[in-house]
């Protein structure tokens, strides 16, 4: 099949080393995803060039190389074709939190994360950015492409709340679905994640201001500044059996 966009071909595959991890993924389970995200390559591609109005989903089975019966058998909607992009860059955060040093607390995890997946070129080209700036835009004047954007990003807000609660678990699997299942840490996860994607969602906006230039980091840096203080430890106490 061919693609359309120079969005990164990386995707998550599973969240690894978390306490509620999922079982290996099958060969044709993988299959299928790498399917969906060819979809979804060929469908970014065209509501970049075409715009989603003028965009058929059975122009983005064309764009795809596959037949527009096979298309609907992975997505119901147009909108929904892009959802596995949406998908890829929410969760690519997630787990850079997960990847950070060890030795950062989690403030510093979430900073650290944001520096290397939120500043265009590193990690994802500068081209590739402006592919997501377009997606984003596009999400504001449709509701239902607005609708996947969301989900996508409620998505990672739950793989978020698993990486920070493995963090500070420090490799004990039962208190990690503790923290996990704690209120205090699920809203920590809810507010990082609305920082960042408020962040990419102002970018986006961008124009001539020097913001856009540089990128989301800086803006879901300052946004993050929210999280420095929060009292991780009542996350930590809630979670202790009684």
């Amino acid at each position: 099949m061919s693609s359309t966009t120079p969005i990164s071909r990386t995707a998550p595959t599973g969240h690894r080393g978390s306490a509620s991890s999922a079982a290996p993924v099958s060969l044709t389970e993988r299959r299928k995803a790498e399917t969906r995200m060819e979809i979804a390559r060929a469908a970014a591609g065209l509501f970049v060039r075409l715009g989603l109005r003028a965009t058929r989903a059975e122009d983005i089975a064309q764009a795809a190389g596959i037949a527009p019966r096979t298309f609907y058998r992975y997505f119901a909607t147009k909108e929904e074709a892009v959802a596995p992009l949406y998908a890829a860059g929410a969760q690519r955060w997630a787990e850079a939190v997960r990847d950070a040093p060890a030795g950062l607390s989690l403030p510093e995890a979430l900073e650290h994360a944001a520096r290397h997946t939120l500043t265009p070129g590193a990690g994802v080209s500068a081209a590739s950015w402006e592919w997501v700036r377009t997606l984003v835009r596009l999400a504001d004047d449709s509701p239902a492409l607005r609708k996947v954007w969301a989900e996508a990003c409620h998505g990672s807000e739950r793989t978020l709340t698993e990486v920070l609660a493995d963090r500070m678990a420090r490799g004990d699997d039962r208190r990690a679905a503790a923290l996990a299942d704690s209120a205090r840490l699920r809203f920590a996860a809810a507010v990082a994640g609305a920082a960042v994607r408020v962040a990419v969602e102002r970018w986006a906006r961008c124009t001539a201001h020097e913001e856009s230039g540089r990128g989301p980091a800086a803006l879901a840096l300052r946004n993050l500044e929210a999280l420095r203080d929060f009292p991780w430890e009542e996350a930590d106490e809630a979670a202790r059996p009684r």
